[in-house]
């Protein structure tokens, strides 16, 4: 008993020993200057003495003060500096029972111009804020040996990567990623985020861009484009940097052979002040292309370079104003083969590489880059969809096997040469060429609302198809010597070529023979294609400045496009030699003249941008067409549209990095030449196509607003944007369905009253400054379409709405994990079959966990669980991807990685996907690249020595 109370008494006394000694502190003070005046918006940093790495941090308020909460006890390092000032450091030391640690007024020294060497060798601080500008000392914040800038982005507190590699920063998207202040591989981020080490990297820095048309007028527009700058530190720009990757290892399915598999990337760069040259490249079959979205469409031999950003002026967007519908088909590499492929759909073959070469002096820029890239890719699929009608519905199964090679040069070049302070040029060349073939088997059946076998239909097509594409656009700037007062001119060409030489083969089986269908029973068929497509545009703007506040501007734009296409379509008997077959043959010639003049009045005055203006604009096509360009009679297209156009912004860049836009405006939408020409698809004889000569252009009226709301001093951030568009003359395809045969026909046509309504919200904040961060986003689109389905105008209303989070968390040096949640919910209800409606469901978990051991050994781990549901047709799919690795940095000098990598170590990969469509629901399932193994052995050109002491990996 007596062991027990002095037990009890001992305690008690350590529990008031411990609320006598709090376990957290905070820090508090008020920075001023020298003549004791406040420094609101200082940075505030709080660092481990240890290694330097930052702890926690905030800015001064208006009136200097600051405070640091919530902060363990213990020794600590209190950063501050100002823009202009002398930094300071002060070492803290809290007392034994002192629970907050008032510093007192600190005062900051102006720099003084024999200080500035000091200043440079003392202000590496870990995070530096000015204005809306945030700049990271990239070596305070610690990555695993051979990470790239991908790795580091994702440790800097208010950048938030996702599982793509898409960079928002504060909230935004970020639209671009510069090296040293220069463009790098163009305008993709990936390309630098994936392929530059992050050892490399000296700063980060994020800030609001300007427009290009604003920098080319001067005015400022209101509009921000976020945009992150990688600077290099000063030892990675004299000689060269880089690593290469090597490795191999096999499938490890059980009942099936293994089958090797290989991988080697690497670069090299070499950068200095004034020229940047870079080269990448990578070979592999285990589905890694390394292509961003726009690499992909060039692969598929699309319209890449349709438009120039850069040239085209008119209501200070910068943007796109008038857009044609896609084209890719008119090359002849249409033959019903569905375009997929990407990581996770299929088995691909591929191999990349290019150079990037940037020249920078004050008056002189170029930048340009050449990449090639291939893939070959297998795709083994099984679809089925259901279609709803007027009354009733019926289904499609297909199982297909595609076979596709892609491969594509693609050229960039900028030059902008400022002539005298008053006259700047520049010039802009785009060019890629295609090449490509594809082979397609399918075995499609459709069945009745019965459930009864109505056709089976087995299809073997082929393609093989060339395009060509070059842009170039020079433009000219001149500024006057009255501020504001400017004007701008722009000249461009660009050509489109494409030749596709196709085989279409089919035999149907129908369960009712009739005249109708008799045609479409056997097709044996050779389609010749070739088109070419030139266009040349000019646009002029003039800004005159009305006091200091006030800009009126006036804008032409010029449009001139010429398209010929000729499909040649030969039936091949087996009995007898092939024949031309004038039905399914067409040339046609169409002249596109497009025509704007506008004008619109600018009030711009601390940080408030206010335009409003409009535009009259004609739109003229002009076409003939026939069976075969050597016939007697051709049909004729001459059509002349003239429309009004009204837009209006409003910006108001608010204190405190608070943001508001709106913008409402018209879009044109052009009918691309196959959807104008009365041209017969039959490569799927099931789902027959044809284009619509009475085509209008459509117009799209948008409302947009957003706000982006960024505390760089908590790295809270919340961003909210609202869409809203109007549809006239939306061009849709209807349908009309044959009802014995099935047999679907698909035309364009023109409908009125389409709606959507989308949102999206963002927001972020630190569960513990430099530990743990969460941030939260919810998006919602709601649609409203129209589509004819057998002369029957069927409404389609959609309700789709996403939740989404992710958890970063780094509590110590030696572990990190990113965890991601999405749930997707689409609600789908149509007018003619309401008995058929929609509910979707895609929900996604993820996980990437990075684990350091003793020895230089590094474990990492990723779980990828994806669920697909429909309820409706008891649709119900799970996919979980689990893919771990461990590596060892070996060598003296630290040169050197080997890794083993495990893929799918559950082998469940899968490729799914669902959808809803304004008639009809499908689902899909592609067989993909399943689990494998990888051992890989890395060097790296410098080393990862000094990078690692200084960061505290040991």
């Amino acid at each position: 008993m007596k062991t027990l109370s002095l037990l009890l008494l001992l305690g008690l006394f350590c529990l008031n020993a411990h609320a006598q000694t709090p376990a957290r502190i905070s820090i508090l003070g008020r920075v001023t200057d020298t003549l004791n005046a406040p420094l609101p918006g200082s940075t505030v940093l709080l660092m481990s003495p240890k290694d330097s790495s930052l702890v926690s941090f905030t800015r001064s308020g208006d009136t200097g003060n600051f405070s640091l909460k919530n902060i363990k006890r213990g020794s600590y390092i209190l950063k501050i500096s100002y823009v202009g000032s002398m930094p300071l450091n002060k070492l803290i030391t809290p007392a034994e029972q002192e629970a907050a640690v008032n510093v007192g007024d600190i005062k900051l020294k102006p720099i003084a111009k024999e200080l500035f060497e000091v200043v440079i060798k003392t202000a590496r601080a870990p995070l530096t804020i000015r204005g809306d500008t945030v700049e990271y000392n990239a070596s305070s914040f610690k990555v695993p040996p051979g990470s790239t800038v991908e790795d580091l982005l994702r440790k800097l507190p208010g950048v938030l990567v996702d599982q793509d590699g898409n960079v928002r920063a504060q909230g935004q998207e970020v639209k671009k990623m510069l090296v040293d202040g220069k463009k790098f591989f163009g305008s993709d981020p990936k390309l630098a985020t994936k392929n530059l080490q992050a050892e490399a990297i000296s700063k980060v820095q994020v800030f609001n861009d300007k427009t290009e048309q604003s920098k080319l007028t001067g005015v400022d527009d209101g509009k921000k484009e976020k945009t992150i700058n990688l600077e290099l530190k000063e030892e990675f720009k004299k000689g060269g940097f880089g690593k290469v990757t090597a490795g191999g290892g096999s499938d490890i399915v059980p009942g099936s052979a293994d089958q090797a598999r290989t991988e080697i990337k690497g670069n090299y760069n070499k950068f200095d002040k004034e020229t940047q040259f870079s080269v990448i490249g990578l070979g592999n079959n285990t589905n890694q292309t390394g292509l961003s979205f726009n690499d992909y469409q060039d692969f598929r031999g699309s319209n890449s370079f349709n438009w120039n950003d850069d040239g085209d002026f008119g209501f200070s967007t910068g943007g796109r104003f008038l857009s044609f519908s896609n084209d890719d088909d008119d090359d002849g590499s249409n033959l019903s083969i569905p375009i997929g492929g990407g990581a996770g759909r299929g088995f691909s073959n591929n191999a990349a590489g290019g150079a990037n070469y940037n020249y920078d002096t004050k008056k002189t820029k170029i930048s340009s880059s050449y990449y090639y890239s291939q893939t070959r890719l297998t795709l083994d699929a099984v679809r089925n969809r259901q279609n709803f009608l007027e009354t009733g519905s019926f289904r499609n199964a297909e199982s297909s096997s595609q076979n596709t090679f892609n491969s594509s040069h693609r050229v960039s070049f900028r030059l902008e040469k400022q002539l005298d302070s008053l006259n700047t040029l520049v010039f802009i060349n785009n060019t890629r060429l295609n090449k490509g073939n594809a082979a397609l088997s399918s075995l499609q059946q459709v069945f009745n609302q019965s459930n009864a076998l109505n056709t089976k239909t087995t299809i073997a097509n082929g393609n093989l198809n060339n395009t060509f594409g070059t842009a170039n656009s020079l433009i000219y700037r001149l500024k006057f010597k009255k501020k504001g007062r400017s004007f701008a001119a722009s000249a461009s060409y660009q050509l489109n070529t494409g030749d596709g030489n196709g085989n279409q083969n089919s035999q149907s089986e129908f369960a009712q023979t009739t005249s109708a269908n008799d045609f479409y029973r056997n097709i044996r068929q050779r389609v010749l294609t070739n088109s070419n497509r030139s266009q040349y545009k000019a646009s002029l703007i003039f800004v005159e400045p009305f006091a200091k506040k006030y800009f009126w501007e006036t804008f032409y734009n010029f449009n001139l496009r010429y398209d010929e296409v000729d499909r040649d379509s030969y039936d091949r008997p087996t009995d007898t030699a092939e024949r031309r077959n004038d039905t399914l043959s067409r040339y046609y010639k169409n002249n596109y003249l497009f025509n704007r003049i506008g004008s619109s009045f600018r009030y711009a005055f601390k940080g408030l941008n206010i335009s409003v203006g409009g535009a009259v604009q004609s739109f003229k096509i002009n076409g003939r067409y026939a069976p075969d360009q050597a016939s007697a009679r051709f049909n004729t297209i001459d059509r002349t549209f003239t429309t009004v156009i009204p837009n209006a912004s409003f910006s108001y860049d608010l204190k405190n990095n608070r943001y508001v836009y709106a913008n409402a405006g018209v879009d044109v939408q052009v009918p691309s030449s196959r959807e104008l020409q009365p041209v017969i698809d039959i490569s799927n004889p099931l789902v027959i196509s044809e284009g619509n000569p009475d085509l209008l252009p459509a117009l799209r009226r948008n409302l947009s607003m957003s706000y982006n709301y960024f505390n760089p001093g908590s790295f809270t951030n919340f961003y909210i944007s609202l869409d809203y568009g109007y549809n006239l003359n939306q061009i849709v395809y209807g349908q009309t369905v044959d009802p014995q045969t099935l047999i679907t026909r698909i035309k364009p046509v023109n409908i009125s009253g389409g709606q959507s309504v989308g949102s999206y919200a963002g927001f972020g904040f630190p569960l513990k400054k430099t530990k743990a961060t969460l941030n939260l986003n919810t998006n919602t689109n709601i649609t409203r379409g129209f589509a004819p389905v057998n002369a029957v105008l069927n409404q389609t209303n959609s309700t789709n709405y996403n939740i989404g989070g992710r958890l970063d968390l780094t509590p110590v040096d030696w572990f990190t994990f990113y965890g991601n949640a999405n749930f997707g919910f689409t609600d789908t209800r149509y007018s003619v079959s309401s008995s058929q409606n929609q509910n979707i469901r895609n929900f996604s978990y993820s996980g990437d966990a990075n684990l350091k051991l003793p020895h230089d050994i590094y474990l990492t781990t990723s779980l990828n669980y994806r669920i697909y549901k429909n309820e409706r047709f008891g649709f119900n799919q799970s996919v979980p991807i689990w893919n771990a690795s461990a590596y060892k940095i070996m060598g003296k000098s630290k040169r050197a990685e080997i890794r083993l990598s495990a893929f799918d170590l559950l082998n469940r990969n899968l490729g799914v996907t669902q959808f809803a469509g304004q008639n009809y629901v499908s689902e899909e399932r592609v067989s993909t690249l399943s689990r494998y193994f990888l051992l890989s052995f890395t060097y790296n050109m410098r080393g990862v020595q000094a990078k690692m002491r200084r960061e505290g990996w040991y």
